[in-house]
């Protein structure tokens, strides 16, 4: 058999302490050779090998964590991994314990009052989330407000979602910073007064600045009748260093494979628990098949009531490990990595697009590839090449078939 692998120290060390050798080929593949002699013992001591604390797991979300083994291995666990989403839930007490404790860690970390675990991914989070918006407006008789106003910098998740919602989208502009334009937001928050239903933010924005106006941005929503919906998928640069439902918003999805380390793409599925300030908690998911405690049925964005919930122990032990020392730690340094490689790159030549007022940057930055067009190199190229050296590259767009 032949697996393409990336060869490193700790491999070649695991398989001289087995006692196994393997081919290497130039091309980055390894070789292994089994026949009738092979017993169920070798294969074992073969896996070993390519064991969660050894190799990478593929296609990592933004703002990767180590999906240590000890987080991981809890979830092939029969007591977990084989329990029906519906049974009763005085069968599955241990189940209820890590809802219970996730919601209320997630309450402490974010500022919001109550949390729904339902959402299988960031995208279902923002759909529930602009459900419950919808929701809490027919309940007061003004169902007339359907703007939603999302800023340029925004995930582009967010303005299907709200078209999937039946929102009507409004762009905002960006100022010189890659702020959100606040000349701009006043003028149309004065435009559609009567009709605006909410913004849409990323914060940090996809331009990796935080808002510098973030507070006066919310504030002027709630002005004119609207709610504020943060998109949390860059939480990593917040977590325990500033809280969303403190500095004005209203709602928001957090991706657990993003910020608390659940592994993405290759390596399992997303999962996008929102939350809400109380005005907003009547209108998050109920149970999708029998309601509980006045619960409505609609709303409902999963087909179990608490989503992909095997997944969530990793989220749990993360957590748990981490303690809130070390999540602000993992947010620190993330923000400070990012500004590192954007002055190393600066002066190698490289443009970043945009700094806050201070110069600085979020999580993340976006490095000006215009001048490779020329010579016919475009930024799928440049994201392939930092493989070939052992980087992660970013998703620059989805694949091609």
């Amino acid at each position: 058999m032949e697996f393409k692998l990336s060869i490193n120290q700790l491999f070649d060390l695991k398989c001289e302490e087995n006692r196994i050798n393997v081919r290497n080929y130039n091309d980055g593949y390894i070789g292994i050779s089994l026949d009738e002699t092979t017993k169920i013992g070798d294969i074992c001591d073969i896996l070993y090998l390519f064991g969660i604390n050894i190799c990478e797991i593929p296609l990592g979300s933004c703002t990767m964590k180590l999906n240590a083994s000890c987080e991981l291995i809890p979830i092939s666990w029969p007591k977990l991994a084989n329990i029906h989403p519906f049974v009763p839930t005085e069968q599955a007490k241990g189940y209820s314990k890590i809802f219970n404790d996730l919601e209320r860690w997630l309450c402490e970390l974010t500022g919001y009052d109550k949390f729904s675990l339902q959402p299988n991914s960031g995208a279902n989070g923002e759909y529930a989330g602009m459900l419950a918006i919808r929701g809490y407006f027919h309940s007061k008789g003004e169902s007339q407000r359907n703007i939603c106003l999302i800023p340029v910098s925004a995930h582009g998740t967010n303005p299907a979602t709200a078209h999937m919602a039946n929102f009507k989208v409004v762009p905002v502009e960006s100022d010189k910073h890659g702020n959100i334009n606040f000349k701009d937001l006043s003028a149309k928050c004065e435009r559609f007064s009567n009709e605006l239903a909410c913004a849409m933010i990323t914060y940090p924005s996809t331009h990796g600045v935080f808002e510098s106006q973030i507070k006066e941005v919310c504030n002027k929503i709630h002005e004119h009748g609207g709610q504020v919906y943060l998109d949390g998928a860059n939480f990593n640069a917040q977590a325990c260093l500033c809280r969303p439902g403190d500095y004005g918003s209203d709602i928001s999805h957090f991706n657990l494979h993003k910020t608390f380390c659940i592994p993405h793409g290759g390596g399992g599925p997303g999962m996008g628990p929102i939350g809400v300030k109380s005005h907003l908690s009547p209108f998050l998911p109920g149970h999708p098949i029998i309601p509980q405690n006045g619960e409505r049925l609609d709303g409902v964005v999963s087909g179990a009531p608490w989503g992909s919930a095997s997944i969530l122990p990793i989220t749990w032990a993360y957590i748990r490990l981490m303690g809130i020392s070390g999540l602000k730690i993992a947010s620190q340094m993330a923000i400070l990595n990012a500004n590192y490689m954007a002055k190393r790159l600066e002066k190698a030549g490289y443009r970043v697009v945009y700094r806050d007022e201070q110069g600085l940057n979020a999580h993340e930055f976006i490095i000006d590839c215009k001048p490779f067009k020329h010579v016919g190199i475009e930024v799928d190229d440049i994201a392939k090449r930092l493989m070939d050296f052992g980087f992660h590259a970013p998703t620059m767009h989805w694949l091609d078939f």
